[in-house]
């Protein structure tokens, strides 16, 4: 799954417990009639994607939905839900530009094209 927007805020990395388990979030908000603020978790080495990304950038993240399930003392079953990233990418550079294009005057014109020769196109 993928989430599409702009980027509201990026985190701080946490670490938590002796094994050093890492954290970092980020929130991004969706472009539709009612825009969504989605907190995505990066975790451990994930987390380094986010270094080069800046507030204010456009982006697609591929995510995976988490659940699981916690016995309170109680006994009682609850269950929670985590949004997880891992890969991001930044939309305004995907998009190639014209000025990567070389000019059309470059391209040798085709010779001998001809009207009587069979088209092998399968459609």
């Amino acid at each position: 799954m993928e989430v599409i927007g702009k980027i509201k805020l990026i985190g701080d990395v946490q670490t938590f417990g002796s094994n050093g388990f890492r954290k970092r979030e980020l929130v991004v908000t969706t472009d539709e009639q009612y825009p969504q603020m989605i907190m995505i978790e990066f975790v451990q080495d994930k987390t380094d994607l986010l270094n080069s990304y800046k507030v204010g950038q456009d982006v697609k993240v591929s995510i995976n939905l988490r659940g699981r399930e916690w016995i309170n003392p109680q006994g009682e079953a609850k269950y929670f839900n985590s949004v997880q990233g891992w890969r991001i990418e930044n939309l305004s550079q995907s998009a190639p530009s014209q000025g990567n294009l070389p000019p059309v005057d470059q391209f040798e014109p085709a010779s001998k094209v001809s009207d009587e020769e069979p088209d092998d196109l399968p459609f």
